[in-house]
Protein backbone atom coordinates (compact mmCIF):
# COMPACT_ATOMS: atom_id res chain seq x y z
CA UNK A 1 0.00 0.00 0.00
CA UNK A 2 1.71 3.56 -1.30
CA UNK A 3 1.71 6.98 0.66
CA UNK A 4 -0.84 9.47 0.37
CA UNK A 5 0.89 13.11 0.35
CA UNK A 6 3.45 11.84 3.09
CA UNK A 7 0.55 10.53 5.67
CA UNK A 8 1.06 7.18 6.85
CA UNK A 9 -1.79 4.46 5.88
CA UNK A 10 -5.24 4.58 7.51
CA UNK A 11 -7.69 1.96 8.48
CA UNK A 12 -9.59 3.82 5.34
CA UNK A 13 -7.47 2.68 2.87
CA UNK A 14 -8.02 -1.17 3.74
CA UNK A 15 -11.73 -1.43 5.74
CA UNK A 16 -13.44 1.98 4.73
CA UNK A 17 -13.81 3.12 8.05
CA UNK A 18 -13.05 6.96 9.09
CA UNK A 19 -9.62 7.47 9.18
CA UNK A 20 -7.74 6.37 12.03
CA UNK A 21 -3.64 7.03 12.02
CA UNK A 22 -1.92 4.32 12.43
CA UNK A 23 0.90 3.84 14.99
CA UNK A 24 -0.51 6.61 17.15
CA UNK A 25 -0.87 5.43 20.49
CA UNK A 26 -4.14 3.58 21.93
CA UNK A 27 -6.60 4.72 24.11
CA UNK A 28 -6.39 4.14 28.21
CA UNK A 29 -8.90 1.94 27.61
CA UNK A 30 -7.46 -0.10 24.78
CA UNK A 31 -6.01 -3.15 25.97
CA UNK A 32 -5.71 -5.03 22.39
CA UNK A 33 -5.22 -4.45 18.42
CA UNK A 34 -6.87 -6.46 15.98
CA UNK A 35 -4.55 -8.67 13.79
CA UNK A 36 -4.43 -6.49 11.09
CA UNK A 37 -2.76 -3.44 13.54
CA UNK A 38 -0.51 -6.04 15.54
CA UNK A 39 1.02 -7.05 11.83
CA UNK A 40 2.47 -3.43 10.82
CA UNK A 41 3.49 -3.33 14.32
CA UNK A 42 5.80 -6.34 14.36
CA UNK A 43 7.04 -6.38 11.02
CA UNK A 44 10.16 -4.96 10.36
CA UNK A 45 11.08 -1.11 8.76
CA UNK A 46 11.87 -1.40 5.03
CA UNK A 47 15.22 0.40 3.37
CA UNK A 48 13.45 3.42 3.25
CA UNK A 49 12.61 3.45 6.93
CA UNK A 50 8.68 2.36 6.17
CA UNK A 51 7.34 -0.91 7.53
CA UNK A 52 6.40 -3.22 4.82
CA UNK A 53 2.61 -4.09 4.80
CA UNK A 54 1.84 -7.49 3.98
CA UNK A 55 -0.99 -8.26 1.49
CA UNK A 56 -4.43 -8.48 3.28
CA UNK A 57 -6.44 -11.19 2.16
CA UNK A 58 -9.82 -11.01 1.58
CA UNK A 59 -11.89 -10.69 4.08
CA UNK A 60 -15.67 -12.79 4.10
CA UNK A 61 -18.21 -10.03 3.25
CA UNK A 62 -20.19 -8.11 5.42
CA UNK A 63 -17.70 -9.80 8.33
CA UNK A 64 -18.44 -7.41 11.33
CA UNK A 65 -15.40 -5.99 12.98
CA UNK A 66 -14.68 -6.60 17.01
CA UNK A 67 -16.86 -3.99 18.90
CA UNK A 68 -13.57 -2.72 21.06
CA UNK A 69 -11.93 -1.24 18.29
CA UNK A 70 -14.40 1.67 18.34
CA UNK A 71 -15.92 2.59 20.94
CA UNK A 72 -19.38 3.23 19.60
CA UNK A 73 -21.91 2.91 22.04
CA UNK A 74 -24.36 0.09 21.22
CA UNK A 75 -27.51 1.03 19.54
CA UNK A 76 -30.51 0.93 21.97
CA UNK A 77 -33.16 -1.44 21.39
CA UNK A 78 -35.86 0.59 22.63
CA UNK A 79 -36.26 4.31 23.51
CA UNK A 80 -37.27 5.95 26.45
CA UNK A 81 -39.43 8.68 25.72
CA UNK A 82 -38.48 10.37 29.45
CA UNK A 83 -35.06 10.74 27.76
CA UNK A 84 -35.40 13.27 25.62
CA UNK A 85 -37.46 15.93 25.91
CA UNK A 86 -40.20 17.05 23.53
CA UNK A 87 -39.56 20.02 21.56
CA UNK A 88 -41.48 22.78 21.36
CA UNK A 89 -44.45 22.85 18.89
CA UNK A 90 -43.79 24.58 15.38
CA UNK A 91 -45.92 27.01 14.12
CA UNK A 92 -46.70 25.08 10.87
CA UNK A 93 -48.64 27.12 8.08
CA UNK A 94 -51.82 25.67 7.15
CA UNK A 95 -52.00 22.45 4.71
CA UNK A 96 -53.49 23.36 1.15
CA UNK A 97 -56.44 21.55 0.22
CA UNK A 98 -56.32 18.74 -2.14
CA UNK A 99 -56.28 19.35 -5.96
CA UNK A 100 -59.39 18.90 -7.56
CA UNK A 101 -59.84 15.55 -9.32
CA UNK A 102 -59.50 15.86 -13.19
CA UNK A 103 -62.37 15.48 -14.91
CA UNK A 104 -61.06 13.11 -17.83
CA UNK A 105 -58.03 10.72 -17.17
CA UNK A 106 -54.56 11.96 -18.00
CA UNK A 107 -53.64 11.38 -21.78
CA UNK A 108 -51.08 8.55 -22.25
CA UNK A 109 -47.89 9.43 -23.41
CA UNK A 110 -47.55 10.45 -27.14
CA UNK A 111 -51.46 10.57 -27.52
CA UNK A 112 -53.21 13.86 -28.26
CA UNK A 113 -55.99 14.80 -25.86
CA UNK A 114 -59.14 14.95 -27.05
CA UNK A 115 -60.88 18.60 -27.46
CA UNK A 116 -63.04 19.47 -24.62
CA UNK A 117 -66.66 19.69 -26.46
CA UNK A 118 -68.34 22.82 -26.86
CA UNK A 119 -71.75 23.81 -25.66
CA UNK A 120 -74.58 22.03 -26.95
CA UNK A 121 -76.90 25.19 -28.48
CA UNK A 122 -80.52 24.94 -26.96
CA UNK A 123 -82.72 23.55 -29.76
CA UNK A 124 -85.73 24.93 -30.77
CA UNK A 125 -87.95 22.01 -31.53
CA UNK A 126 -91.77 21.68 -32.22
CA UNK A 127 -93.63 20.84 -29.33
CA UNK A 128 -96.22 17.75 -29.20
CA UNK A 129 -99.13 19.66 -28.92
CA UNK A 130 -98.49 21.36 -32.17
CA UNK A 131 -97.60 18.08 -33.94
CA UNK A 132 -100.98 16.76 -32.29
CA UNK A 133 -102.93 20.10 -33.69
CA UNK A 134 -100.98 19.85 -37.22
CA UNK A 135 -102.64 16.17 -37.42
CA UNK A 136 -105.84 17.48 -36.05
CA UNK A 137 -106.12 19.82 -38.55
CA UNK A 138 -105.41 18.18 -41.65
CA UNK A 139 -107.77 14.98 -40.31
CA UNK A 140 -104.98 12.60 -40.12
CA UNK A 141 -105.66 9.29 -37.64
CA UNK A 142 -102.25 8.73 -36.19
CA UNK A 143 -98.95 10.25 -35.56
CA UNK A 144 -95.62 8.33 -35.59
CA UNK A 145 -92.73 9.70 -33.56
CA UNK A 146 -89.30 7.96 -32.92
CA UNK A 147 -84.68 8.82 -32.56
CA UNK A 148 -83.57 8.73 -35.85
CA UNK A 149 -86.36 9.41 -38.04
CA UNK A 150 -88.44 12.02 -39.39
CA UNK A 151 -92.41 12.85 -37.42
CA UNK A 152 -94.94 11.01 -39.82
CA UNK A 153 -98.69 11.21 -40.27
CA UNK A 154 -101.13 8.10 -41.04
CA UNK A 155 -103.59 10.24 -43.37
CA UNK A 156 -106.43 7.76 -45.21
CA UNK A 157 -104.49 4.72 -44.43
CA UNK A 158 -101.24 5.72 -45.84
CA UNK A 159 -97.90 7.23 -44.34
CA UNK A 160 -96.99 11.10 -44.95
CA UNK A 161 -93.57 12.21 -44.18
CA UNK A 162 -93.50 15.31 -42.32
CA UNK A 163 -91.31 18.87 -43.14
CA UNK A 164 -89.84 18.12 -39.29
CA UNK A 165 -86.12 17.40 -38.57
CA UNK A 166 -85.56 14.65 -36.99
CA UNK A 167 -85.96 13.31 -33.75
CA UNK A 168 -83.21 13.10 -31.58
CA UNK A 169 -83.27 11.47 -28.13
CA UNK A 170 -83.25 14.77 -26.51
CA UNK A 171 -86.18 16.05 -28.23
CA UNK A 172 -88.34 12.23 -27.76
CA UNK A 173 -87.58 12.65 -23.96
CA UNK A 174 -88.85 16.47 -23.55
CA UNK A 175 -92.21 15.08 -25.82
CA UNK A 176 -92.54 12.47 -22.98
CA UNK A 177 -92.05 14.73 -19.98
CA UNK A 178 -94.24 17.52 -22.02
CA UNK A 179 -97.59 14.98 -21.75
CA UNK A 180 -96.99 12.69 -19.13
CA UNK A 181 -95.68 12.47 -15.55
CA UNK A 182 -92.98 11.66 -14.22
CA UNK A 183 -94.08 8.45 -12.85
CA UNK A 184 -95.30 7.08 -16.36
CA UNK A 185 -91.34 8.17 -17.58
CA UNK A 186 -89.99 6.28 -15.32
CA UNK A 187 -92.46 3.17 -15.93
CA UNK A 188 -91.32 3.04 -19.30
CA UNK A 189 -88.05 3.61 -19.11
CA UNK A 190 -88.01 0.01 -16.68
CA UNK A 191 -90.43 -1.64 -18.80
CA UNK A 192 -89.67 -0.45 -22.19
CA UNK A 193 -93.38 -0.45 -23.01
CA UNK A 194 -96.20 2.08 -22.23
CA UNK A 195 -99.51 2.53 -23.35
CA UNK A 196 -101.23 5.50 -21.98
CA UNK A 197 -103.64 8.66 -23.11
CA UNK A 198 -103.37 12.17 -23.62
CA UNK A 199 -106.89 14.45 -23.44
CA UNK A 200 -106.13 17.37 -25.19
CA UNK A 201 -108.78 20.15 -23.66
CA UNK A 202 -111.05 21.67 -26.38
CA UNK A 203 -110.07 19.23 -29.41
CA UNK A 204 -108.86 15.60 -29.23
CA UNK A 205 -107.71 12.99 -27.07
CA UNK A 206 -104.59 10.42 -27.92
CA UNK A 207 -104.35 7.28 -27.61
CA UNK A 208 -100.29 6.88 -26.53
CA UNK A 209 -98.23 3.30 -27.18
CA UNK A 210 -94.23 4.25 -26.40
CA UNK A 211 -91.84 1.41 -27.18
CA UNK A 212 -88.33 0.97 -28.17
CA UNK A 213 -86.81 -0.07 -31.60
CA UNK A 214 -83.51 -0.26 -33.07
CA UNK A 215 -82.86 3.07 -33.20
CA UNK A 216 -84.34 3.85 -30.14
CA UNK A 217 -87.11 5.09 -28.32
CA UNK A 218 -90.60 5.37 -30.37
CA UNK A 219 -94.17 6.80 -30.11
CA UNK A 220 -97.36 6.33 -31.85
CA UNK A 221 -100.89 8.51 -31.18
CA UNK A 222 -103.56 7.71 -32.45
CA UNK A 223 -106.33 10.80 -32.35
CA UNK A 224 -109.95 10.19 -30.63
CA UNK A 225 -112.41 13.08 -31.65
CA UNK A 226 -113.96 14.43 -28.47
CA UNK A 227 -116.76 14.48 -30.35
CA UNK A 228 -118.68 10.66 -30.94
CA UNK A 229 -119.93 10.22 -34.25
CA UNK A 230 -123.98 9.08 -34.02
CA UNK A 231 -124.67 5.58 -35.83
CA UNK A 232 -126.30 8.39 -39.20
CA UNK A 233 -123.38 10.24 -39.26
CA UNK A 234 -121.30 6.78 -39.41
CA UNK A 235 -123.95 5.23 -41.80
CA UNK A 236 -123.86 2.31 -39.91
CA UNK A 237 -126.65 -0.80 -40.70
CA UNK A 238 -130.15 -0.60 -38.86
CA UNK A 239 -129.27 -3.75 -37.32
CA UNK A 240 -126.89 -2.69 -34.77
CA UNK A 241 -129.67 -0.46 -33.24
CA UNK A 242 -131.64 -3.74 -32.65
CA UNK A 243 -128.90 -5.27 -31.60
CA UNK A 244 -127.78 -2.07 -29.05
CA UNK A 245 -131.48 -3.15 -27.56
CA UNK A 246 -130.83 -6.31 -26.57
CA UNK A 247 -130.83 -7.32 -22.95
CA UNK A 248 -127.93 -9.68 -22.30
CA UNK A 249 -125.44 -11.74 -24.30
CA UNK A 250 -122.26 -11.62 -25.93
CA UNK A 251 -121.72 -8.55 -29.07
CA UNK A 252 -118.14 -8.70 -30.46
CA UNK A 253 -117.33 -6.17 -32.87
CA UNK A 254 -113.91 -7.13 -34.64
CA UNK A 255 -111.67 -6.63 -37.57
CA UNK A 256 -107.94 -5.32 -37.68
CA UNK A 257 -106.04 -2.64 -36.16
CA UNK A 258 -107.49 0.62 -37.86
CA UNK A 259 -110.55 -0.23 -38.74
CA UNK A 260 -113.07 1.81 -36.78
CA UNK A 261 -113.80 -0.83 -33.85
CA UNK A 262 -113.46 1.77 -31.49
CA UNK A 263 -115.35 4.47 -33.46
CA UNK A 264 -118.46 1.56 -34.06
CA UNK A 265 -118.54 0.82 -30.59
CA UNK A 266 -118.72 4.42 -29.06
CA UNK A 267 -121.41 4.96 -31.57
CA UNK A 268 -123.28 2.16 -29.85
CA UNK A 269 -122.63 2.94 -26.49
CA UNK A 270 -123.94 6.48 -27.42
CA UNK A 271 -126.96 5.36 -28.47
CA UNK A 272 -127.50 3.41 -25.80
CA UNK A 273 -126.77 6.38 -23.91
CA UNK A 274 -129.20 8.49 -25.38
CA UNK A 275 -132.21 6.56 -25.65
CA UNK A 276 -132.35 3.92 -23.05
CA UNK A 277 -131.86 4.28 -18.90
CA UNK A 278 -129.05 1.87 -18.39
CA UNK A 279 -125.85 1.33 -16.22
CA UNK A 280 -123.11 1.10 -18.45
CA UNK A 281 -119.44 0.31 -17.37
CA UNK A 282 -116.40 0.58 -19.28
CA UNK A 283 -113.07 -0.86 -18.63
CA UNK A 284 -110.46 -0.18 -21.49
CA UNK A 285 -107.10 0.03 -21.58
CA UNK A 286 -106.25 3.21 -22.02
CA UNK A 287 -109.88 4.80 -22.12
CA UNK A 288 -110.36 6.09 -25.57
CA UNK A 289 -113.92 8.01 -26.28
CA UNK A 290 -115.29 9.81 -23.26
CA UNK A 291 -118.60 9.00 -22.89
CA UNK A 292 -120.99 11.80 -20.60
CA UNK A 293 -123.59 10.30 -18.96
CA UNK A 294 -126.71 11.34 -20.69
CA UNK A 295 -130.22 8.93 -20.10
CA UNK A 296 -128.07 6.31 -19.13
CA UNK A 297 -125.43 6.51 -16.57
CA UNK A 298 -122.04 5.42 -17.81
CA UNK A 299 -118.81 5.08 -15.71
CA UNK A 300 -115.16 4.30 -17.28
CA UNK A 301 -112.57 2.58 -15.73
CA UNK A 302 -108.88 2.80 -17.15
CA UNK A 303 -106.28 -0.36 -16.44
CA UNK A 304 -103.54 1.26 -14.49
CA UNK A 305 -105.14 4.28 -13.64
CA UNK A 306 -108.89 3.01 -12.10
CA UNK A 307 -107.84 -0.50 -11.53
CA UNK A 308 -104.73 -2.66 -11.32
CA UNK A 309 -105.94 -5.47 -12.96
CA UNK A 310 -108.11 -5.68 -15.74
CA UNK A 311 -109.56 -9.03 -14.57
CA UNK A 312 -109.75 -8.00 -11.04
CA UNK A 313 -112.33 -4.81 -12.57
CA UNK A 314 -113.96 -7.48 -15.32
CA UNK A 315 -114.95 -9.29 -11.99
CA UNK A 316 -115.66 -6.64 -9.92
CA UNK A 317 -117.78 -5.05 -12.29
CA UNK A 318 -120.80 -8.20 -11.89
CA UNK A 319 -121.62 -6.85 -8.49
CA UNK A 320 -121.52 -3.18 -9.24
CA UNK A 321 -125.19 -3.36 -10.54
CA UNK A 322 -124.39 -3.38 -13.92
CA UNK A 323 -126.82 -3.45 -17.37
CA UNK A 324 -123.93 -2.86 -19.95
CA UNK A 325 -120.45 -4.07 -19.32
CA UNK A 326 -118.04 -2.79 -22.26
CA UNK A 327 -114.65 -4.75 -22.27
CA UNK A 328 -111.99 -2.86 -24.79
CA UNK A 329 -110.50 -6.17 -25.87
CA UNK A 330 -111.45 -10.05 -25.39
CA UNK A 331 -107.45 -10.28 -24.39
CA UNK A 332 -107.59 -14.19 -22.80
CA UNK A 333 -109.09 -16.92 -21.80
CA UNK A 334 -110.04 -15.29 -17.96
CA UNK A 335 -111.81 -12.18 -19.78
CA UNK A 336 -113.34 -14.70 -22.21
CA UNK A 337 -115.09 -16.62 -19.25
CA UNK A 338 -116.06 -13.82 -17.43
CA UNK A 339 -117.80 -12.16 -20.48
CA UNK A 340 -119.66 -15.29 -21.13
CA UNK A 341 -120.40 -15.69 -17.67
CA UNK A 342 -121.76 -12.06 -17.30
CA UNK A 343 -123.64 -12.57 -20.30
CA UNK A 344 -125.54 -15.67 -19.08
CA UNK A 345 -126.58 -13.99 -16.13
CA UNK A 346 -128.75 -11.07 -17.45
CA UNK A 347 -125.59 -8.46 -18.86
CA UNK A 348 -125.11 -7.32 -22.08
CA UNK A 349 -121.59 -7.60 -22.73
CA UNK A 350 -119.88 -5.98 -25.60
CA UNK A 351 -116.13 -6.38 -26.88
CA UNK A 352 -113.48 -6.33 -29.54
CA UNK A 353 -111.28 -9.12 -31.00
CA UNK A 354 -108.57 -8.79 -33.79
CA UNK A 355 -110.63 -10.95 -36.66
CA UNK A 356 -111.54 -10.23 -39.95
CA UNK A 357 -114.65 -12.31 -40.13
CA UNK A 358 -117.46 -12.60 -38.14
CA UNK A 359 -117.74 -16.28 -38.51
CA UNK A 360 -114.24 -16.77 -37.87
CA UNK A 361 -114.26 -14.92 -34.41
CA UNK A 362 -116.57 -17.65 -33.16
CA UNK A 363 -113.68 -20.01 -34.06
CA UNK A 364 -111.17 -17.64 -32.52
CA UNK A 365 -113.11 -18.38 -29.32
CA UNK A 366 -113.11 -21.70 -29.66
CA UNK A 367 -109.36 -21.76 -29.83
CA UNK A 368 -108.57 -20.47 -26.78
CA UNK A 369 -109.74 -23.61 -25.21
CA UNK A 370 -108.17 -27.15 -25.15
CA UNK A 371 -109.94 -29.58 -27.39
CA UNK A 372 -111.61 -31.37 -24.70
CA UNK A 373 -113.08 -28.28 -23.35
CA UNK A 374 -114.34 -26.88 -26.95
CA UNK A 375 -117.62 -29.15 -26.70
CA UNK A 376 -119.02 -27.27 -23.48
CA UNK A 377 -117.55 -24.17 -24.69
CA UNK A 378 -119.46 -24.22 -28.17
CA UNK A 379 -122.99 -24.59 -25.84
CA UNK A 380 -121.88 -21.42 -24.02
CA UNK A 381 -121.55 -19.77 -27.15
CA UNK A 382 -124.61 -20.50 -28.66
CA UNK A 383 -126.35 -19.42 -26.04
CA UNK A 384 -125.17 -16.40 -24.91
CA UNK A 385 -123.54 -14.73 -28.87
CA UNK A 386 -125.70 -12.13 -29.75
CA UNK A 387 -124.02 -10.91 -32.61
CA UNK A 388 -120.76 -10.43 -34.09
CA UNK A 389 -119.86 -7.89 -36.66
CA UNK A 390 -116.72 -7.56 -38.88
CA UNK A 391 -115.67 -4.39 -39.76
CA UNK A 392 -112.57 -3.08 -42.49
CA UNK A 393 -112.28 0.96 -43.57
CA UNK A 394 -111.92 1.39 -47.46
CA UNK A 395 -111.27 4.63 -49.61
CA UNK A 396 -114.19 6.38 -51.21
CA UNK A 397 -114.23 8.66 -54.07
CA UNK A 398 -114.43 11.70 -52.12
CA UNK A 399 -110.81 11.09 -50.42
CA UNK A 400 -113.09 9.99 -47.35
CA UNK A 401 -113.22 6.26 -45.79
CA UNK A 402 -115.78 4.21 -45.02
CA UNK A 403 -116.86 1.33 -43.36
CA UNK A 404 -117.75 -2.24 -44.60
CA UNK A 405 -119.05 -4.92 -42.52
CA UNK A 406 -119.71 -8.65 -41.96
CA UNK A 407 -122.91 -9.32 -39.55
CA UNK A 408 -123.83 -12.60 -37.93
CA UNK A 409 -126.83 -12.69 -36.00
CA UNK A 410 -127.20 -15.71 -33.65
CA UNK A 411 -130.64 -16.62 -35.00
CA UNK A 412 -132.19 -19.78 -34.20
CA UNK A 413 -130.86 -21.51 -37.21
CA UNK A 414 -126.98 -20.16 -36.78
CA UNK A 415 -127.39 -21.34 -32.96
CA UNK A 416 -128.01 -24.61 -34.27
CA UNK A 417 -124.75 -24.51 -36.57
CA UNK A 418 -123.19 -23.38 -33.71
CA UNK A 419 -124.29 -26.26 -31.78
CA UNK A 420 -123.53 -28.67 -33.97
CA UNK A 421 -120.18 -27.54 -34.55
CA UNK A 422 -120.92 -26.53 -38.47
CA UNK A 423 -119.19 -23.28 -38.31
CA UNK A 424 -118.09 -23.39 -41.53
CA UNK A 425 -121.97 -23.64 -42.99
CA UNK A 426 -122.81 -20.79 -41.05
CA UNK A 427 -121.08 -18.42 -44.16
CA UNK A 428 -123.14 -20.10 -46.54
CA UNK A 429 -126.47 -19.52 -44.37
CA UNK A 430 -125.22 -15.44 -43.96
CA UNK A 431 -126.35 -14.16 -47.40
CA UNK A 432 -129.72 -15.87 -47.06
CA UNK A 433 -130.79 -14.28 -43.88
CA UNK A 434 -130.63 -10.85 -45.25
CA UNK A 435 -134.45 -10.58 -43.50
CA UNK A 436 -132.55 -10.54 -40.22
CA UNK A 437 -129.84 -7.99 -40.55
CA UNK A 438 -127.08 -10.45 -41.78
CA UNK A 439 -124.99 -9.08 -44.67
CA UNK A 440 -121.35 -10.87 -45.87
CA UNK A 441 -118.40 -8.78 -46.76
CA UNK A 442 -118.83 -8.66 -50.27
CA UNK A 443 -122.59 -7.87 -50.30
CA UNK A 444 -121.47 -4.66 -48.06
CA UNK A 445 -118.92 -3.48 -50.24
CA UNK A 446 -120.94 -4.35 -53.40
CA UNK A 447 -123.31 -2.30 -52.01
CA UNK A 448 -120.61 0.93 -51.59
CA UNK A 449 -119.64 0.12 -55.17
CA UNK A 450 -123.52 0.28 -56.51
CA UNK A 451 -123.49 3.91 -54.34
CA UNK A 452 -120.76 5.27 -56.59
CA UNK A 453 -118.57 5.32 -53.00
CA UNK A 454 -115.80 3.01 -54.15
CA UNK A 455 -114.72 2.08 -57.41
CA UNK A 456 -114.37 -1.63 -58.57
CA UNK A 457 -110.62 -1.71 -57.90
CA UNK A 458 -110.97 -0.68 -54.07
CA UNK A 459 -114.08 -3.31 -53.67
CA UNK A 460 -111.41 -6.13 -54.83
CA UNK A 461 -108.81 -5.33 -52.98
CA UNK A 462 -110.96 -5.15 -49.62
CA UNK A 463 -112.77 -8.11 -50.79
CA UNK A 464 -111.95 -12.15 -48.58
CA UNK A 465 -113.23 -13.94 -51.68
CA UNK A 466 -112.00 -11.86 -54.81
CA UNK A 467 -113.09 -14.52 -56.71
CA UNK A 468 -117.12 -14.00 -55.92
CA UNK A 469 -116.59 -10.16 -55.70
CA UNK A 470 -115.16 -10.65 -59.44
CA UNK A 471 -118.17 -12.37 -60.43
CA UNK A 472 -120.69 -9.95 -58.21
CA UNK A 473 -118.84 -6.84 -60.51
CA UNK A 474 -119.93 -8.74 -63.80
CA UNK A 475 -123.35 -8.87 -62.94
CA UNK A 476 -123.06 -12.86 -62.47
CA UNK A 477 -123.70 -13.20 -59.04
Amino acid sequence: MSETNGMPPTLADVNGLPPIPLGSEASPDSTALDPLSKTLADSPPTRSGKRAVPAASPAPPQTPLPADIFERPPTPTAIDPDAFPAPPPIASRPAPPPPAPPTRPPARPGATAAPKAAARPKVNHVTLEQLVREAFENNYSDIHLGVGEVPRFRGRGEMIPSSHPVTTEEVFYSWMRESLPESQVEEFNQRLELDTAIHYEGFVRCRVNVFVSLLGPAMVLRLIPLTILTMEQLNLPDVLRDISKQHKGLVLVTGPTGSGKSTTLAAMVDFINTTLSKHIISIEDPIEFVHSSKKSMIRQREVGIHTLEFANALKASLREDPDIILIGEMRDRETVDTALKAGQTGHLVFGTLHTNSAVKTIERLLNIYNPDEQEPMRLQIAETMVATIAQTLVKTTDGKRAAAHEILVNTDAVKDYIKRGAIDDIEALIPQSTYDGMVTMNQSLYNLYEEGRITSEVALEASPRSNEMSQMLRGRI
